[in-house]
């Protein structure tokens, strides 16, 4: 273990100074007596507002929504028993589209929005676990976790693609002076996370509760006979499993839209630098997941500054190069 604390110990290191700079620089920037003084709330009135009501909310909210997205994506890589799977798969995100989409077509207040973006994306993990129920309750009736995994993975697919044609409706209709905030929210924006103590409290939720269930998983990824042989609560460890990833995708969702990569990426990067113990990977792609994103949203508010750039373009432009690099490293 004293291994795995200290991979954790730097990781949490690293997004302590990625917090710091999110905090000192933007289009105006502050030294970090000047952020100390405004979280002690000593500082001008101009510094103060600038740390507590933009800048502090926003680096919370990047941190919380990277790490429940990289935890979704080792959890449902682990489901599905497939490298590529990740939060997304299942079209969480595309119910949660539909949802917050259609509260901006309504022009309702943004508290509507974020509660319609839950409504939906909770409305896409009932649907899916509704048509997939056989394979959580009897999963004892299949012969591999792998063909369970495929069933769940093409029900995701198919519902998925009903949930992007809403999309596309929604935007067809959609008057022009709204297409921005949306496009904005579909690729993936922090600048209305204001409100991050629910993503963090998911993310706390989750890790709690599927961090005594790794020894489970590192079982259930040698396969389901030797998972059975071994005692391993093969249908209640997958429902979990699915309930996890699908909550700490639907919280992510909900305040910061639809953001790629992270999901995806982050546990490929802890697996290939510390290897397939999920009792390390989960807690360091949490880590991971919150650093990256951070640093991401930090990208994004200070490459145009004094303009922004949606988060999710930033971490898309990253991830596609980082992502074709760690597959020409395998062998």
């Amino acid at each position: 273990m004293a291994r795995a604390w200290s991979i954790w110990l730097t990781l949490a290191l690293g997004a302590l100074l990625a917090f710091a700079a999110s905090l000192t620089l933007g289009s105006v920037r502050l030294d970090l007596s000047a952020v100390l003084h405004a979280l002690a709330g000593q500082g001008d009135a101009l510094a103060t507002s600038i740390v507590l009501d933009l800048r502090l909310p926003r680096a919370a909210a990047a941190f919380a929504c990277g790490g429940l997205l990289a935890l979704a994506g080792a959890l449902m890589q682990v489901l599905l028993r497939n490298p590529l799977a990740d939060p997304y798969v299942l079209g969480v995100s595309g119910g949660s589209a539909v949802g917050a989409l259609s509260a901006m077509l309504l022009t309702l207040p943004w508290l509507w929005i974020n509660l319609s973006a839950a409504a939906g994306a909770l409305l896409a993990m009932l649907l899916v676990a509704w048509i997939a129920r056989r394979d959580f309750r009897h999963g004892e009736a299949h012969a591999t976790v792998h063909e369970a995994g495929s069933r769940l993975l093409l029900t995701g697919v198919i519902l998925a693609a009903g949930w992007g044609a809403l999309i596309t409706l929604i935007l067809t209709i959609a008057p022009e002076a709204q297409l921005r905030g949306m496009l904005f929210w579909l690729t993936g924006d922090l600048g209305g996370a204001d409100r991050f103590g629910l993503s963090l409290a998911v993310l706390i939720l989750a890790l709690t509760a599927m961090l005594p269930q790794a020894r489970h998983l590192n079982v259930l990824m040698m396969g389901e006979p030797v998972a059975r042989a071994l005692g391993v609560p093969v249908a209640p460890l997958r429902l979990s499993l699915y309930l996890a990833a699908s909550c700490a995708t639907a919280a992510a969702v909900t305040a910061a839209g639809s953001i790629g990569f992270i999901g995806l990426l982050v546990p490929h990067m802890v697996r290939l630098a510390w290897g397939n113990d999920q009792r390390v990977i989960l807690p360091a792609a949490a880590l991971l997941g919150g650093l990256l994103l951070m640093l991401a949203d930090l990208l994004a508010r200070t490459i145009i500054a004094p303009a922004q750039l949606p988060v999710g373009v930033i971490t898309t432009m990253l991830g596609v190069p980082a992502f074709l690099f760690l597959l020409l490293r395998r062998p």
